[in-house]
């Protein structure tokens, strides 16, 4: 009975929270607003620190392993190898914005400038006016693409500099987004300095107050990380072949910019399945500039280098490494980027990797024990039928 009068105030209390949250909204919203604000550094460093802590891991492996006892030794590993992990990562991002950006910027230059030869050279094709009325094309040419470029710099900038509150806006939003960034990465340096203290906490928290679902929330997380690790690892590796085997691709086929499309296709391969794509049209479209036949050739090459990655390349590095079929990778993706953009599509696919090995271990689990229940009725059944 006071079971039961536990159990019906608890209903009452959660539907009188409902209420209250349903009634007085705006208030609730702008609470949860201000809370998700408040928590974002916390997260964004939790995030950075996960990503960090792979490469500390690596170092850590291999930090004077056979003196690991040693007092010199402990003292030292965790602030080296988070010195080295935090170098590394941003060394990695400097490489690739160095290899991107500057030839990124040089193509768009050079292909404002090459607009109007190029659509000289489709007037001039027959195949082309078959399809486009020469008017067409001629007016296209008849325009002055460096001054309509200029106009419309100047037409943003004009619009921008009349709006003193647009300005203010933007600059309080780019302050908040770099202090938001900062404090992020000094969170992620205090759960890495701290990890394993952390961790132990975790663990005692969980034994004094679930200790009846502590091996299973255990576990859960176990598999959540174990998931994104092998993603993030996978993919990133995958995403370096890919890069280097389309930039020695294209300098042996002597394809414009290599270095540049292919730290750019590189890049991008970090989304799954769609990233490589994505890299492939910028690519074209950049090589488009110096020569569509070229650019014409480079989306084959691209088609052929993709199949071989995903057929030889991906599934031995990241495909059998998160055990989750093509079909739900391709949901997780188009869900994933549908809720979140592109870090929807880079986060999905771990997720549901996790979720589906927790829910198949679950199905096997449940099936073992229906096939354990049922083994003793058809002994018995066997056993009264030979008495019989």
């Amino acid at each position: 009975m006071h079971f039961r009068l536990k159990t019906i105030f608890q209903i009452l209390g959660g539907i009188f929270l409902l209420y209250l949250s349903i009634y007085y909204w705006n208030s609730v919203s702008s609470v949860l607003v201000n809370l998700i604000d408040a928590i974002i550094p916390v997260v964004g460093g939790f995030s950075i620190a996960y990503v960090l802590n792979i490469l500390m891991t690596f170092y850590e492996r291999h930090y004077f392993p056979k003196w690991i006892d040693k007092p010199i030794v402990k003292k030292t590993r965790t602030i080296v190898c988070l010195s080295a992990a935090i170098v590394s990562f941003f060394a990695i991002i400097y490489i690739i914005i160095r290899m991107i950006v500057p030839e990124l910027i040089h193509c768009i230059e050079t292909l404002v400038k090459e607009i109007p030869p190029l659509v000289q050279k489709l007037i001039e094709n027959d195949t082309v006016t078959k399809y486009v009325p020469k008017d067409v094309l001629k007016t296209l040419t008849e325009i002055n693409w460096e001054d309509m470029i200029s106009k419309i710099v100047n037409f943003v900038v004009d619009g921008i500099g009349t709006a003193a509150g647009a300005i203010i806006g933007v600059i309080s939003s780019v302050i908040s987004m770099v202090i938001t960034v900062f404090v992020s990465i000094i969170f992620s340096i205090y759960f890495l300095l701290s990890k394993n203290k952390l961790q132990m906490q975790s663990r005692r928290l969980l034994h004094c107050y679930a200790p009846k679902y502590e091996r299973k929330i255990l576990h859960f997380f176990s598999v959540f990380n174990d998931s994104f690790k092998k993603f993030i690892v996978g993919q990133c590796l995958e995403a370096v072949i890919l890069g280097v085997l389309c930039m020695l691709g294209m300098m042996i086929f002597k394809f414009p910019y290599p270095q540049m499309i292919g730290a750019f296709i590189g890049f991008t391969a970090l989304i799954p399945v769609a990233g490589a794509y994505i890299g492939a049209a910028v690519g074209a479209i950049i090589i488009l500039t110096v020569s569509p036949m070229k650019a014409l050739l480079f989306l084959v090459f691209i088609i052929v280098l993709q199949q071989i990655e995903g057929n030889l390349i991906y599934p031995r590095v990241v495909g059998n490494s998160i055990g989750l079929p093509a079909i739900w990778v391709l949901a997780a993706i188009t869900i994933g980027g549908g809720l979140m953009g592109i870090v929807g599509m880079l986060i999905g696919v771990p997720i549901c990797a996790a979720l589906y090995r927790l829910i198949r271990e679950n199905v096997l689990k449940r099936e073992f024990e229906e096939s354990i229940q049922c083994a003793p009725a058809k002994n018995n059944s066997s056993n009264e039928g030979n008495k019989k």
